[in-house]
């Protein structure tokens, strides 16, 4: 009977750990999410780039509200034309949708941009992720547009 305990405790006591680990994953990674797009709209290349990690199989799909599809070549996130970044502005995400394993992740979220000139602009996001030297970077991302009903 005290060996059940045991197991049970013990089992118990490894899902809380679990959780709290899973929860600063979370964190850290939607701290990078926050940071990445505070850096593109600020204008600050170097950081932005440090925000992502361009693998072979990297890809950034966009599709707009006119129904057209891009595939941005990903080293567009380390040397963006200067015309497309420092715009201002500002960004909020909502309900975030976490998948961590291991030093692999997805997430999905809700963006609501709003230009410097107060235009908003919203998108459904999903972001790919690897933990790299025990940092969370941006591999890809597919970013849809959409106008609110």
């Amino acid at each position: 009977m005290k060996k059940m305990y045991l197991v049970i405790i013990l089992s118990v006591l490894s899902q809380i750990v679990w959780a709290q680990s899973y929860q600063q994953e979370a964190k850290a990674i939607q701290k990078l999410l926050e940071t990445e797009g505070k850096t593109w709209r600020s204008g600050d290349v170097q950081a932005h780039a440090d925000c992502w990690s361009i693998k072979p199989y990297s890809r950034i799909i966009v599709s707009t509200t006119e129904g057209k599809t891009m595939d941005i070549d990903p080293y567009t996130m380390l040397h963006p034309p200067l015309e497309w970044v420092g715009k201002g502005g500002s960004a909020i995400h909502q309900n975030y949708k976490f998948n961590i394993q291991k030093n692999i992740a997805w997430v999905s979220h809700d963006e609501v941009s709003t230009s410097s000139d107060g235009i908003k602009s919203y998108s459904y996001e999903i972001r790919l992720l690897e933990k790299i030297k025990g940092k969370w970077k941006l591999i890809g991302q597919s970013i849809h547009f959409y106008q609110p009903q």
